[in-house]
């Protein structure tokens, strides 16, 4: 048994699937389904029960895998021990962050932190907040910027700041009109909503105080994929929405037929934290990334200490 056959053995539990299994382990399927058979022959258990149509854990074998886990999280923790101990901030830096921050936080840290921290390599990736809760799990990331408090205890988190919604209208709707935006201007509004699993979704459903997602009309139909979308919805006249107060800093805003709005409201905003696993050796890299967002911030978003 080695780190290997264990990696091997995840990789088919996560994927349910032998061939996906090898491409994710840079492996043939014979090599990784040969290994594992070996692996169950020395342990004299089945791990998996495999079909035609399926691949299944077995009892024994989840027990196995929870075990497996765990291992490899020690062995990539003495990795990261060794690493921090020549030099903490060196190496490479897995961070997932979501769709709604990346591209408007990103572009204002990367050319700071590799200054400040030349040896420090950045790997970046953009997925929504359950994937990459997930990865984080699975230690496929170090940390993930999100703006959903984790409920895993096994998680820990850094406050980074708190960001305001702005609203986006078009520039012929009656609320150009208003000096000042009201809550219940909100509740009247039909409102443009990213697709399901957005947590901007349910953050801006939260402020407007709406009780469920529209069921029918043709605000039910409209469910952009990204914020860039959503913005171009607004500009071509199809209704509001709310964006994250770093996003109007965005090219969308010099003639794109959108008028951006602060809003007065002490409930509308988000806040911004790195989450990362409490076993994570290399702490102080992750202060360090931390402090470097809060450092690099503009006025229109809370730091929070």
């Amino acid at each position: 048994m080695n780190l290997r056959d264990l990696k091997y053995i995840l990789a088919v539990a996560e994927t349910r699937h032998f061939g996906r299994a090898a491409e994710r382990c840079f492996v043939s399927q014979p090599t990784l389904s040969g290994q594992i058979k070996k692996l169950e022959d020395e342990l004299d258990v089945v791990i998996f029960e495999r079909t035609n149509r399926s691949v299944e854990i077995t009892p024994v074998g989840d027990v196995i895998l929870s075990h497996a886990r765990l291992a490899l999280e020690q062995a990539e923790a003495i990795e990261q021990v060794a690493r921090a101990h020549q030099d903490p901030l060196a190496g490479p830096l897995r961070i997932g962050a979501i769709p709604t921050l990346s591209p408007y936080l990103m572009p204002l840290v990367l050319v700071p932190l590799k200054r400040t921290y030349p040896k420090l390599r950045l790997v970046l990736s953009e997925e929504i907040t359950d994937s990459l809760l997930g990865r984080l799990a699975r230690h496929e990331i170090d940390a993930a910027l999100l703006a959903t408090p984790p409920e895993d205890s096994d998680f820990e988190t850094f406050p980074l700041f708190d960001e305001p919604f702005w609203l986006a209208h078009p520039v012929n709707h009656p609320l150009y009109e208003k000096d000042e935006i009201t809550a219940k201007d909100l509740e009247d509004l039909e409102m443009l909503l990213l697709a399901d699993g957005h947590c901007l979704t349910h953050q801006v459903m939260e402020v407007c105080r709406m009780a469920e997602r529209p069921s029918r009309g043709e605000m039910a139909d409209l469910r952009a994929s990204s914020l860039e979308t959503l913005l171009q919805l607004v500009g071509a006249g199809f209704g509001c929405t709310l964006i994250p107060a770093l996003a109007i800093r965005g090219g969308w805003m010099t003639d794109s037929g959108i008028i951006a709005r602060p809003l007065e409201l002490p409930e509308a905003f988000r806040r911004i934290s790195l989450v990362f696993r409490r076993s994570f050796p290399r702490r102080q890299t992750l202060e360090a990334f931390a402090e470097m967002v809060r450092t690099h911030l503009p006025n229109t978003v809370r730091r929070q200490s």
